[in-house]
């Protein structure tokens, strides 16, 4: 059964920021270029989209790169530094007390504009909330150039069946908008978004889309849904972030013809029982550790490609951008890591 959606309403209007599940601190910097698959240091929870020739990433902010991140590629190898969208408004201090910035971004062209939802939260809380802000373009140099606040989206609190944060901005076949969301406690949810707002549409339902009920404490979250030739595809990480080089993450998918599920892996389990195909994860002798919460991207080329994190043991467990494309057989992806551009 679904829930009617929480909503919170205090006012409009910063600060400094954490990882997904709870804050990290920067690793300090190396001396030099570390060599392998295109590596971004200190980057967690990474989206990607592009607009103009360029692609922009955006993704969990820092101590010292607070609230959210920004970076700027011509070929997805060579990144620019840009500044924070925005400072965090007012209302996220009062609905989440004690947090210090912003997590898990999500970035979306929807009409004339974009639209970015963020996470809120401290770490291991469930008193949560996801923000939306838009701009018309994401170019920095442009003269209408500027995010403007939409105040809260969706909060959570203790007792509530699920957590507020990781959110994804995904369309259906139809042209309805929906928000996919959640981390532990109830697992992965989807709610209906009015088109116009970006907000949950009035008496929305929040509907459960997955789960590890056998797992102590269904270590599932970061949902990311896509389309591809009449199905939905629906990427998670499960088990543990944010410890470094011990991290337990992994990314898993499964599908479904309705975007409201149900979603199975490639053996039939139900995501709703803990199914999911493993497609990114690491074995005790890989460089990296703990590869997840991705987000998906589809090139003009119409590849599928992959951004995610992993904990890069050469560089004491920092958190570090990968980037894949999703190769197809029969439906179901592999993932095949990309080497950066000579």
């Amino acid at each position: 059964m679904g829930k009617p959606v929480q909503l919170l309403a205090i006012g409009l209007l910063a600060s400094s920021c954490g990882a997904d599940g709870g804050p990290f601190s920067a690793a300090p910097p190396v001396a030099e270029e570390v060599p392998g698959p295109p590596a971004l240091a200190t980057i967690h929870d990474p989206v990607l989209i592009a607009e103009d020739g360029a692609f922009y990433l955006y993704s969990t902010g820092s101590p010292d790169h607070s609230p959210l991140r920004a970076h700027r590629s011509r070929d997805l190898a060579n990144w620019t530094d840009l500044a924070p969208p925005f400072a965090l408004p007012e209302w996220t201090r009062q609905a989440v007390p004690g947090s210090r910035g912003a997590w898990a971004p999500d970035i979306s062209r929807y009409d004339e504009g974009f639209r970015l939802y963020y996470s809120v939260s401290t770490f291991g809380s469930q008193v949560s909330a996801i923000g939306l802000a838009t701009s018309p373009t994401l170019d920095p140099s442009a003269n209408d150039y500027g995010w403007t606040d939409q105040g809260p989206v969706i909060t959570s609190a203790v007792g509530d069946d699920y957590n507020a944060i990781d959110p994804n901005l995904v369309v259906d076949r139809e042209g309805r908008a929906w928000l996919s969301f959640g981390s532990f406690w109830g697992g992965l949810m989807l709610v209906e978004l009015d088109p116009e707002s970006g907000l949950p549409k009035e008496g929305a339902q929040v509907t459960n889309i997955a789960r590890r009920p056998q797992d102590p404490e269904n270590a599932i979250e970061a949902p990311f849904i896509f389309e591809r030739e009449g199905w939905y595809y629906l990427l998670a990480s499960f088990d543990r972030c944010c410890r470094g080089a011990d991290s337990t993450y992994k990314t898993v998918i499964g599908r479904s013809r309705d975007i409201r599920g149900p979603y199975v892996d490639r053996t039939g389990r139900a995501m709703l029982d803990g199914g999911g195909t493993v497609i990114a994860s690491a074995q005790a002798a890989d460089r990296f550790q703990g590869p997840g919460h991705p987000g998906h991207f589809r090139d003009a080329e119409g590849r599928d490609i992959l951004v995610f994190h992993a904990y890069d043991t050469a560089a004491e467990g920092r958190p570090t951008l990968r980037i894949g494309e999703l190769l197809w057989d029969a439906g179901w992806p592999e993932l095949k890591m990309l080497e950066p551009s000579e």
